[in-house]
């Protein structure tokens, strides 16, 4: 993290319309993608279970981010699982993966329809092939929330996320989440390996910016 500065208000000015050109090691996510032999270990009351599920996931550049002289670019994403088992949706998760290129500062936000959020980070170059983020119960940083019964029942204790970008394009996560279930620990994980079924979108703002180009600076904001 760099220092914090005397002026807290100020936004750069020098900024890049294209969040896709400046998502740094975020870019290979960038697109929609999908996977059908993905794993989840989880609790139930007769021991650990294990699924199969099937993952689809659309992750859509956003416009340049400013918390005053902070700047950030990012992904807005939406993750839909099913099982071959069930018609119902076996996991729905929103959120942002976000990027600051001047300090290498990697966040994931997480919510998910249990009741759930979470803010996780990490640290990597632009050009890593692998990257990670951490969350834990209490940090007022980067921490986990969660609702009284999850808290009492499912208490959720750590969070890790790692990626890697693999040589054909695709990319591979392993989530691991250290819960408390019952008075004892419960490493619940999935992992699954996602190839991309559509290239990415350009940000709002970029569209607008070359639209603007194409018709020779004529154009209005929509």
């Amino acid at each position: 993290m760099l220092p914090i500065p005397a002026d807290i208000f100020t936004e750069p000015e020098d900024v890049s319309p294209d969040g896709l050109a400046n998502l740094g090691p975020l870019r290979r996510l960038a697109g929609s993608w999908q996977a059908d032999k993905g794993i989840d270990v989880n609790p139930k009351a007769e021991g650990p279970e294990r699924r199969t599920f099937i993952e689809r996931i659309r992750m859509d550049p956003i416009d340049p981010q400013a918390n005053g002289p902070q700047l950030l670019y990012g992904l807005r994403y939406h993750i839909h699982i099913n099982t071959p088992e069930e018609d119902i949706t076996f996991h729905d998760q929103v959120g942002y993966w976000l990027w600051e290129p001047a300090t290498g500062l990697i966040m994931q936000t997480l919510a998910i329809p249990r009741g759930q959020v979470l803010l996780a980070s990490g640290k990597a170059g632009p050009d890593d092939r692998t990257i990670s983020v951490t969350a834990k119960r209490g940090d007022t940083a980067y921490g986990i929330c969660s609702t009284d019964f999850l808290e009492q029942a499912f208490r959720t204790d750590a969070y890790r996320c790692d990626i890697t970008f693999n040589d054909d394009g695709s990319w591979t996560y392993l989530i691991q989440t250290e819960l408390f279930v019952r008075g004892a620990p419960f490493n619940h994980h999935d992992t699954n390996t996602l190839k991309l079924v559509a290239p990415p979108k350009l940000n709002p703002l970029a569209v607008i910016v070359n639209d603007r180009a194409g018709s020779g600076g004529s154009g209005t904001a929509a």
